[in-house]
C-alpha cells in the first residue's frame, strides 16, 4: 500500500530519530525528532501538557518541505516526541505546512491554525501564494478542515502581497469569538500586520489592518505574535532585513517588541515603545503562550536565518529553541528570565563571595557546559574602576567564547569567533547595558551547543550558538583593573 506523505514523514522520522542518542542533543532545549527544526508553532497548553509543535523536514538537516513536527512536555524542559502531524499533502499547502498557533475549540478539540503554500516552492515555474488554513485534533493526530483554506488572497488588502501573507496567531476574546493576526507585506514593499475574526475558529474576515511598518523596522514582518500584559498592549514580530539603530536591530533578521496602548473595545493598538527582544545573535520567530500558572511563557528559534547554512559537524538534526522565558514588563520595558523550572535542574552548588580580579582568575569548582552561572560584578574601587571585565567559557587551549564589559562605556559584547567557527558568520553582537549600584549582574545558562545571557535579572538578553567541541569546558575570569565579583555556579543535570 503506497504511503501518504504524513505515514512517511512519520515512519521515517522514527526510524532516524530513535537512533539518535540523549548524549547527542542538547540537555534541555528543544531539538528536531530528526532533521531540520525552524520557528516555533502552536505553543499552548493541552489536556494537561505543554505542547510545542515546529517547521519542520524530517529528510535532511536543511530547509526543505515544510512539516510540523511535534513534541509535549510537563515542564518546559523535559520534551517527548510525538508523531509528526501535518506534512504538505493538499493543493493549498503542497507547498509547505508554514508557521501558525493553536487554540481550544469549545467541544475540547485543539484548532491549529497555519499558512498553506499552494504551489511546489522547488519548481522552476513555481508560482507560490499563501493562504491560512486549520486543522483540528486531540493532542496526537489532526486532521486538516475540508472547507480550506479559511482565508484566501482575496481576503487580503489591494495592493498587498499573496506570496508574502503568513504566520497566523490565533486566540480567543472574552465572549468566546476568534481574533488572528497575520503578517503581510503591504503595497508599499514592507510588513504590515492584518486582524480577521472569526465566530468558530472556521469562518473568517478581515476585520482591519491592525499596524503597518511603513518601512520604518525592516521590510517583511514575520511571526507575529499579540497580547496583552499588565494592561499594555505587546506585538511581537521577526522583522527582515532591518538597518540597526545605535546598539539595536542589529540582527538584520531580527526581533522587535512593540508596546503600547491597546483598546480591546475597538481592538486597536498605538505603540510607544520598541525594542530588541534578544540582542545576541540566535533568536528568531519568538512565539508565547499563557501557562495555566498566569505566567507568559515565551520560546523561540535559537538560529540566525543568515546563518542556518553553516555546520561544523555532520549531525542527524539541526536546529534547537531556546529555553522558555517567562516575560513581564518593568521600567516601561519587556523583560524575560527563563523559566523557573529550570532551578529543579540545579545540582552541585559553589558560590564565592568578594572575590577580587586583577588580571586572569579561574575558581575552582566553576566549569562545565550544562550549567547555571550568575556573576555580580562591580568595581573594587568605584573612583578608579576596572576598564574591561572578561568572563570567558566553553574554553580549552584552543576554543573559547566570552563576554567582554567596558565598565565607562556601559557595553557589553558577545563573541564567539574563537568558538570553532570557521566560514564568516555573525561572530559578535554588543548592547548597551546599565550597571546598578556600579553593578553589572550576568545569569549565563550554557547547554552544550548554546549560551543564553540575562543581564540584571532579565532587562535583556544575548543568545548565541556554539561550535565548540563538548571536551571545552573551563571558565575564566579577568579584568582589566581591579574588579570583585560574587559567582554562583550549578551545574543543570537531569
Amino acid at each position: 500500500m503506497d504511503q501518504t506523505p504524513l505515514s512517511r514523514a512519520i515512519a521515517y522520522e522514527k526510524e532516524h530519530g530513535d537512533k539518535i542518542t540523549p548524549e547527542e542533543r542538547p540537555l534541555f532545549h528543544l531539538s528536531p525528532r530528526t532533521g531540520w527544526l525552524n520557528d516555533p508553532n502552536g505553543f499552548s497548553f493541552y489536556k494537561g501538557q505543554y505542547h510545542l509543535f515546529y517547521q519542520y523536514n524530517p529528510y535532511n538537516t536543511v530547509w526543505g518541505p515544510m512539516h510540523w513536527g511535534h513534541a509535549v512536555s510537563s515542564d518546559l524542559l523535559h520534551w517527548e516526541y510525538l508523531p509528526c502531524v501535518m506534512a504538505p499533502d493538499e493543493a493549498y499547502d503542497i507547498g509547505g505546512v508554514f508557521s501558525g498557533s493553536a487554540v481550544t475549540l469549545d467541544d475540547g478539540r485543539q484548532l491549529l491554525m497555519y499558512t498553506g503554500v499552494t504551489d511546489d516552492l522547488f519548481k522552476r515555474d513555481s508560482n507560490p501564494m499563501q493562504v491560512q488554513c486549520v486543522a483540528t485534533g486531540d493532542g496526537l493526530t489532526y486532521t486538516k478542515y475540508e472547507g480550506n483554506p479559511v482565508i484566501g488572497v482575496e481576503d487580503i488588502p489591494s495592493g498587498s502581497d499573496p506570496r508574502d501573507f503568513r504566520d497566523p496567531k490565533v486566540w480567543r476574546r472574552e465572549d468566546g469569538s476568534f481574533r488572528a493576526i497575520c503578517a503581510n507585506r503591504s503595497e508599499d514593499g514592507s510588513g504590515q500586520i492584518l486582524l480577521f475574526e472569526s465566530p468558530d475558529g472556521f469562518h473568517w474576515k478581515r476585520k482591519k489592518i491592525f499596524l503597518k511598518n511603513e518601512n520604518r523596522y525592516g521590510l517583511m514582518w514575520e511571526c507575529p505574535d499579540f497580547f496583552t500584559l499588565d494592561g499594555r498592549g505587546v506585538l511581537l514580530l521577526s522583522p527582515m532585513d532591518m538597518l540597526p539603530e545605535g546598539f539595536e536591530f542589529h540582527n538584520g533578521n531580527g526581533n522587535v517588541c512593540f508596546l503600547g496602548k491597546y483598546d480591546d473595545e475597538n481592538e486597536t493598538f498605538e505603540p510607544d515603545h520598541v525594542q530588541a527582544i534578544d540582542s545576541g545573535i540566535d533568536f528568531y520567530a519568538s512565539q508565547t503562550m499563557l501557562a495555566p500558572d498566569g505566567r507568559r511563557i515565551m520560546i523561540g528559534w535559537m538560529q540566525n536565518p543568515d546563518g542556518s547554512s553553516y555546520r561544523v559537524t555532520p549531525r542527524p538534526w539541526y536546529g534547537q529553541m531556546t529555553v522558555p522565558r517567562e516575560i513581564f514588563l518593568k521600567d516601561g520595558r519587556l523583560w524575560q528570565q527563563p523559566i523557573r523550572e529550570l532551578m529543579n535542574l540545579r545540582k552541585n552548588e559553589v558560590i564565592y563571595k568578594d572575590v577580587k580580579v586583577d588580571n586572569e582568575c579561574r575558581l575552582e569548582g566553576v566549569k562545565g557546559r550544562t550549567i547555571d552561572l550568575t556573576v555580580r560584578i562591580r568595581p573594587e574601587d568605584a573612583e578608579n574602576p576596572y576598564h574591561k571585565f572578561i568572563l570567558r567559557f566553553a574554553m580549552n587551549g584552543e576554543f573559547y567564547t566570552q563576554l567582554s564589559f567596558r565598565y565607562k562605556e556601559n557595553v557589553l559584547k558577545l563573541d564567539r569567533k574563537f568558538s570553532g567557527s570557521r566560514r564568516a558568520v555573525i561572530n559578535q553582537r554588543r548592547c548597551l547595558v546599565k550597571t546598578r549600584s556600579e553593578e553589572l549582574k550576568l545569569r549565563v545558562i550554557l547547554d552544550r551547543y548554546s549560551v543564553e545571557v540575562f543581564i540584571n535579572d532579565g532587562e535583556q538578553a544575548m543568545t548565541a550558538l556554539l561550535y565548540t567541541e563538548m571536551t571545552a569546558d573551563n571558565i575564566m575570569f579577568f579584568s582589566d583593573g581591579a574588579a570583585v565579583i560574587d559567582v554562583e555556579k550549578y551545574d543543570l543535570m537531569d
